[in-house]
């Protein structure tokens, strides 16, 4: 029996290029690798199981992409170390793939993300073409945070190792998503038993704690010299005007990365800008889950980043509802850009940023933070700013939270600045 680990779900296009009454369409060496296996392990049966529900969930590539990655792992984990079908999994077994989920073995991690499967050919791709396994990928991946990389580049030295550890919300991803690959068999008579719903102690590897954003946040001043790098960067080169409007649009609006780049049934354009009748603006998005929202735009972003931008543009300086032109676009004028191209674009004035403050001499505690930021920082950054000035129920509104604890617990327990200065000066004697 192959101990070896592989992949055995390729990416979502390919994905769905197979033939999901039998296993014709799929790589050889993923049909070789299954009957390769020990047969009471049942693991071409459960290997179908597994790609029947990524099918019924895979009409979002972010989705199919999370939900592969944790049910891929239960399917190897099943076979390989539980030598068991994946159907007969029980509560034990459940708590058994958690734990290793918190402590995986070394030989299943991999330093960072690698492609799965390697393709055989030449420079175009053709129908011919062969795929052989990455002997680099690994089901769990340790990556060393932002902040140490760059400490690691800045010392010209080598990235120190770290052991694995999941995110909390990992953990509850992995819960989620066998929970719902298990009601999926349930429901299609493959088996009568869900072992995920059957954890009772799930805060055992479930933390329910409040979300630090502070650690995720701009202090006042790192906000301050990225927004004033933008800017001089924009006078000192109009290519960089574009940059400077995607940062000022991101943190006015509480962005996500696909609020600002699209989604595959919505591209945006300044005519979702609307002003209503009252004279306040709005901006209409569609976000996760496909859910229409609108959220408000503050004036100031309205009259000196977007009547600038448009002007660079050479557009009138307010956009007209049934305006189709497109958000954004590259430097050629094609509608769009690519979810990485907007973060390396930010990581350019994150990098200066940091340049220009060690150079007037901050501390090292000023400095620090802005070497792990990242585009979504910005999104929390100007939640945890507004926070002391908004109502609860707006900012929520504007964040698109479908709780409000999710926002109260979030934003405003986390004014720690507040705390700490209402604190200050109170005497143990009285």
């Amino acid at each position: 029996m192959p101990q070896a680990i592989q992949p055995l779900f390729d990416t979502f296009d390919r994905f769905h290029e197979l033939n999901f009454q039998q296993l014709t369409n799929e790589l050889p060496v993923v049909r070789d690798y299954l009957s390769g296996l020990d047969s009471r392990c049942s693991a071409i049966e459960s290997y179908q199981a597994v790609r029947g529900f990524l099918k019924s969930y895979g009409g979002n590539e972010a989705t199919y992409n999370s939900y592969r990655t944790h049910v891929e792992r239960l399917l190897l984990w099943s076979v390989l170390i539980a030598e068991k079908p994946l159907l007969e999994l029980r509560r034990k077994d459940a708590e058994a793939f958690m734990e290793f989920c918190l402590s995986p073995p070394a030989s299943w991690i991999g330093p960072v993300v690698r492609s799965r499967f390697v393709r055989i050919g030449g420079r175009k791709k053709l129908q011919s073409d062969s795929y052989a396994v990455n002997p680099e990928w690994r089901p769990f991946s340790s990556t060393l945070a932002k902040r140490e990389r760059k400490l690691a580049t800045e010392a010209l030295s080598e990235p120190p190792e770290r052991p694995y550890r999941m995110a909390q919300g990992s953990v509850a991803q992995v819960f989620a998503v066998c929970g719902s690959f298990f009601q999926h068999a349930m429901d299609e008579g493959l088996t009568e038993v869900n072992p995920f719903r059957a954890v009772k102690q799930k805060s055992i590897y479930k933390q329910r704690n409040t979300l630090d954003v502070t650690s995720r946040s701009l202090t006042q001043l790192q906000w301050s010299f990225v927004i004033e790098t933008a800017e001089l960067m924009a006078a000192e080169d109009p290519l960089h005007e574009r940059t400077l409007f995607l940062i000022a649009t991101l943190f006015s609006m509480y962005l996500r990365i696909s609020d600002l780049v699209g989604r595959d049934n919505w591209e945006p354009c300044m005519g979702d800008f609307r002003r209503d009748s009252t004279g306040n603006w709005w901006f209409h998005v569609v976000g996760k889950g496909n859910k229409a929202a609108k959220i408000s735009v503050r004036d100031d972003y309205i009259q000196h980043y977007l009547v600038r931008y448009r002007r660079h543009l050479q557009l009138p300086p307010l956009p007209s509802p049934a305006e189709k032109t497109p958000l954004i676009t590259t430097l050629k004028g094609r509608a769009g850009l690519s979810d990485r191209h907007v973060r390396l674009l930010l990581q350019e004035v994150f990098d200066r940023s940091l340049r220009r403050m060690a150079e007037e001499g901050w501390s090292d505690d000023e400095v620090d933070q802005l070497r792990s930021a990242s585009l979504h920082w910005l999104r929390h950054t100007a939640a945890t700013f507004d926070a002391p000035y908004r109502d609860m129920k707006d900012l929520q509104a504007d964040l698109r939270h479908n709780s409000l604890s999710t926002t109260q617990n979030t934003y405003y327990n986390s004014l720690d600045e507040q705390r700490a200065h209402s604190i200050k000066g109170l005497k143990v004697q009285r």
